[in-house]
């Protein structure tokens, strides 16, 4: 599903060119669940937004599905991000003054989805995530473990095949960080495929691989042998 290819990216910080990232090669294929971890300034950030196409790679090739990313026009890198790729963030990134129920439906009005039926699946996606009482609410009257759960209901608006979440938890208490990251390995076993970005080994712990970066590199690749189930 996702291949990079000899993928390097460059910044130019005033007169200084820094490496995020050096000629990485990786493959995750559909329905796996993979945590990408490292320390700040390792690349794992960069390695998310070029997954989910909100950058590119100054080097190399990204293929999603078998498409060569950066031969793509940005409208259809626009309806891939839509249609394909599900984000979660550490911050939410949910609309404060709009109620629960509309924020879910954003991503469907961009899809072109009509009310009546966009409407039926944010509810019917906030009852999946345990919020289907709390359609009415807006996220200030919320949780942060009920708004990472909001911020999830909306990312999965468009049956994306693939779920991106950066540093999820980042922002919740322990019990609220454990019920998500089970709620990830609920739709990773009904078939999505999941990619997390953590510097906590606890939550990478939930993922079925491990990638570790330092200074833009990709130093391990391993199969979590005791993924954790509780």
């Amino acid at each position: 599903m996702i291949r990079l290819q000899g993928v390097s990216k460059s910044y130019i910080n005033g007169d200084i060119q820094v490496q995020a990232l050096k000629a990485t090669d990786l493959t995750i294929g559909a329905g796996e669940f993979v945590a990408i971890m490292g320390p700040s300034g390792s690349g794992k950030s960069t390695v998310m937004n070029i997954l989910g196409c909100l950058d590119v790679p100054t080097e190399g090739k990204y293929f999603l599905d078998g498409r060569e990313v950066q031969s793509l026009q940005e409208t259809e890198l626009a309806a891939i991000r839509n249609r394909k790729i599900g984000f979660v963030f550490q911050n939410f990134n949910l609309m404060p003054k709009q109620s629960v129920l509309r924020n879910v439906e954003l991503p469907m009005v961009y899809g072109g989805v009509g009310r009546s039926e966009r409407r039926a699946r944010a509810a019917e996606l906030l009852q999946r995530v345990g919020l289907g009482e709390r359609l009415s609410h807006r996220p200030n009257e919320l949780s942060g473990g009920q708004r990472q759960r909001v911020a999830i209901a909306r990312a999965l608006a468009m049956n994306p095949t693939v779920l991106l979440a950066d540093e999820p938890t980042g922002n919740l208490d322990t019990q609220s960080s454990i019920d998500i990251m089970k709620l990830f390995m609920q739709l990773n076993d009904e078939g999505v495929t999941v990619v997390i970005v953590t510097h906590e080994p606890d939550i990478s712990a939930y993922s079925k691989r491990i990638l570790r970066f330092t200074d833009g590199a990709l130093l391990e690749d391993r199969w979590n042998e005791d993924r954790r189930q509780e």
